[in-house]
Order: C-alpha cells, then sequence, then structure tokens
C-alpha cells in the first residue's frame, strides 16, 4: 500500500531486439544515478548480435539504479534500471 509522497519506481526492461538472439550486452550507460531524465530520453546502449542499440526511457523521472553494469550481459525482460517518478 502506497502512501502520500511515496513516488512510483519504474524498472526498464530489456525489449525484444533481435529475432537471432535474446541476451544484449550493456555498452554503455548515457546517464548517471541521480540524472533527472525525460520520457524517450537514451538511458542506455546495449548491443545486439547485430547491431548497437539506444533504448530509451518510458517514463520522465530520476535515476536511481543501475542494475545491470557495463560489458555485463542481459536477457530480454531483464530488468536494467530503476526510475523514480
Amino acid at each position: 500500500m502506497s502512501t502520500p509522497g511515496d513516488a512510483m519506481v519504474t524498472r526498464v526492461r530489456v525489449p525484444k531486439l533481435g529475432e537471432t538472439s535474446d541476451v544484449v550486452v550493456v555498452e554503455n550507460w548515457l546517464v548517471a544515478v541521480g540524472d533527472r531524465i525525460e520520457a524517450g530520453t537514451p538511458i542506455v546502449s546495449v548491443e545486439t548480435d547485430k547491431a548497437v542499440v539506444d533504448i530509451v526511457s518510458p517514463v520522465a523521472g530520476v535515476l536511481v539504479e543501475i542494475l545491470v553494469e557495463v560489458d555485463d550481459e542481459a536477457k530480454t525482460g531483464e530488468h536494467l534500471c530503476v526510475i523514480r517518478e
């Protein structure tokens, strides 16, 4: 149960980016913990088996936690970061 003052959080997941692989490698975080971001802002670059793709923020808010570090692998559906709205 939320109480007044509680902020909503959004966990950004790895989207389905290709037909041949369900794994990406985090190339570069484009924002840092504590940064304010707008919906649609590129937040992380990931490498698929064929290309480097930027994943954008689905919401406006503040990046509060990075869950997958640079050079680490993440699977489709896995949480990449947490944004507090």
